[in-house]
């Protein structure tokens, strides 16, 4: 029989506020993204894994999703793949509002706008698919607020971090891949393509994500797990898998 759902405060239990908003009682494993192989989501019985990846542009990270995706289904897993925040058709309209001539959200509509987006996502895609037991391959999550809004922009991480539980419903990543590189070698490697609007930056702005992440990273080592993306795609995919495995072999 399915668990029956929580209140509000029953699944935000009191404590130290985390690097996704969560505050997780300090003894109870169950709550910190490391559930026995179950994506975290507050006590509901679901069955899935939420594996997102981080990392600030040209890290290759999209890349070496698709090259995990092939690997895990040939390991026999039933995998999803998404993206934040043009994962629904709605998330899809808010990435287009910022590409639209004379569009520039205060940095707090845009935390509200990805959060419209990632609530939607939750509800549309990815808690369904962890009910199913499915592996949600996810570029990006939670993380890349805190990190672009929250260090990039200067928005408040610790209010990000609040609407963050409210955004993602108490559904966190089980593991997340934060594909670590120096912006300026990030920049180099897709010169030439047509930039959105966060591309366009200027690379002070993109220092400053790259910081947040490693920041979010020194804070939860256990869920966020570094990978060095300065090297040949066959090296990071080794990488990414030993991670993987090795988180497997814990849940």
């Amino acid at each position: 029989m399915e668990p029956s759902r929580k209140t509000s405060s029953e699944r935000v239990p009191r404590g130290p506020l985390d690097p996704l908003g969560t505050r997780p009682p300090a003894r109870d494993k169950r709550l910190h993204g490391f559930s026995g192989g179950r994506a975290v989501c507050y006590g509901l019985g679901v069955s899935g894994l939420l594996i997102t990846l981080e990392g600030v542009e040209g890290a290759g990270k999209t890349s070496q999703m698709m090259r995990l995706e092939r690997w895990l289904r040939r390991q026999g897993r039933k995998v999803e793949r998404t993206r934040e925040p043009d994962g629904t058709r709605l998330g899809f309209a808010v990435r287009r509002l910022f590409e639209r001539p004379g569009v520039k959200p205060e940095p707090l509509v845009e935390v509200f706008l990805f959060m419209a987006a990632r609530q939607q996502h939750v509800a549309e895609k990815i808690r369904p698919w962890l009910s199913r037991g499915r592996v949600i391959l996810c570029d990006r999550y939670a993380d890349a607020t805190v990190a672009y809004q929250g260090y990039g922009r200067g928005v408040d991480p610790d209010l990000i971090r609040e609407l963050n539980v409210r955004a993602t419903s108490g559904v966190l990543p089980d593991l997340t891949l934060l594909f670590d590189l120096d912006p300026a070698e990030g920049f180099r490697r897709i010169r030439g393509r047509r930039f959105d609007h966060f591309e366009r930056e200027a690379l002070a702005f993109h220092r400053r994500v790259r910081r947040g992440y490693l920041e979010i990273h020194r804070a939860e080592p256990k869920r966020v797990r570094l990978v060095h993306a300065g090297r040949e795609p066959d090296a990071v995919e080794a990488e990414v898998r030993a991670i993987v495995e090795d988180f497997f072999r814990g849940a």
